[in-house]
């Protein structure tokens, strides 16, 4: 279980991307239900980190701090600067004794500097993939997507994916309510899957009217429909073949993917919340049956939806419903 975080940083730091770690795990929300966890910044010494930026950044500790985190994160640093070897060796002793590692955009460079991308999928900003697969040819660079998690080790692209990495973090620790509550304070969406393009064609659609917003309002209350592209493409006025390839352009997924992906996170929300069968729970959230929901489930969240409830449940009790 989660419980100790600390961020490592070194003078060259991107103070955005170390502001994402730091509102991910570093804040007390504790008055909305989140566990409150020890969160420290760390660096060759304690005292002033120069960011990229030229203004300072008080690191309370020092790398040894880093020692006795369950997770450690590494912003995004500057990429051209050698990794301090005492900041690598820390990397790699964190990893040989089992705590997980966080990047965020070019913090990934720092991992490869330390021999822990050798083998392994990750991922980057995209204005750096090529970059990191030439500096370290034996890492598997995944160029498009999100963010990659290999279990020990996730690496995110950039600030917004770093979020969405922190969040798919809290989820997996400490389930689909948690994580819900964090993204509802720093205002984001709940999460978007590591899956999902880095390139998104229209992040600000210059007209209203353009955007696919609501008709993604509007399903995601509205999950148990039939909710294929044709009758989605209808609703909205456009062909077949536009809708599903405006969709990607807006959310960077299919719009099967997506719904899919919103149908696993209600579940996951009922699982915890409510004492519903599995059955039910699955034509609530348009899965139709429990083998259905069973496969997508186990599929997204590696266990499957008893085993999910027995571990999220609400320790408060559960409902017989989901509140209106």
């Amino acid at each position: 279980m989660l419980r100790n975080v600390a961020a490592v940083i070194w003078d060259g730091v991107a103070p955005f991307e170390f502001g994402v770690v730091c509102e991910a795990f570093g804040l007390d929300r504790r008055d909305d239900g989140v566990p409150l966890l020890e969160f420290g910044v760390c660096s060759l010494e304690p005292g002033l980190v120069r960011s990229n930026l030229g203004f300072g950044i008080e690191a309370t500790y020092g790398l040894e701090r880093a020692d006795e985190a369950d997770l450690v994160c590494v912003p995004a640093m500057r990429r051209g600067d050698p990794v301090p070897p005492r900041v690598a060796e820390t990397l790699l002793r964190a990893y040989q004794r089992g705590a997980r590692i966080l990047t965020v955009c070019g913090g990934a460079f720092a991992l490869g500097a330390a021999g822990l991308l050798d083998g392994r999928e990750c991922t980057t900003h995209w204005k750096y993939t090529d970059e990191l697969a030439a500096r370290f040819p034996e890492a598997k660079v995944v160029p498009e997507v999100l963010y990659v998690d290999t279990g020990q080790i996730i690496t995110s692209a950039g600030t917004a994916a770093g979020l969405d990495a922190c969040l798919h973090i809290w989820r997996q620790e400490y389930g689909a309510a948690v994580a819900s509550a964090v993204a509802r304070r720093m205002v984001v969406p709940p999460q978007r899957d590591g899956g999902q393009a880095q390139f998104i064609s229209h992040p600000v659609p210059e007209v209203d009217a353009e955007t696919l917003g609501p008709l993604l309002a509007w399903i995601v209350e509205n999950l148990h429909e039939d909710l294929d592209v044709d009758s989605l493409a209808h609703r909205v006025l456009m062909s077949s073949r536009t809708f599903a390839r405006r969709f990607r352009a807006e959310t960077g997924a299919t719009p099967y993917a997506w719904i899919t992906a919103q149908r696993v996170r209600r579940a996951e929300e009922m699982l915890e919340r409510t004492d519903r069968s599995v059955e039910w729970i699955a034509g609530e959230v348009g899965f139709g049956n429990a083998a259905a929901l069973r496969h997508h489930f186990t599929r997204v969240r590696g266990l499957s939806p008893q085993a999910y409830r027995r571990r999220f449940a609400c320790s408060d009790g559960l409902d017989s419903a989901m509140p209106a």
